[in-house]
């Protein structure tokens, strides 16, 4: 998680070649541990960075979440610490 812009811009078009990075498409990026996150988003004027650490517990995402697309709520979720994927019923 040592990479900034130019870092993560290169990895974004490495593995999404058919991606632009200049889409406006926010491009999530976590640490092994699951507590650090990253995201980079072109805005109009420039690049966005964003970054959070969790003091307590992990980012949890789908189980099949490399290369996946997230809607909004989903990625509000995430931030928040509320895990994606299937929920089960509480019969």
């Amino acid at each position: 998680m040592r990479k900034s812009f130019q870092g993560l811009l290169a990895l974004v078009q490495q593995v999404f070649r058919e991606e632009d990075p200049y889409s406006g498409s926010w491009f999530v990026f976590v640490n092994r541990r699951g507590n650090y996150v990253k995201a980079i988003a072109w805005d109009r004027t420039g690049f966005a960075l964003y970054a959070k650490r969790l003091e307590r517990g992990r980012f949890v995402f789908p189980s099949e979440s490399v290369s996946q697309e997230l809607s909004e709520r989903s990625f509000r979720f995430l931030l928040d610490g509320i895990p994606l994927g299937k929920r089960r019923s509480l019969r």
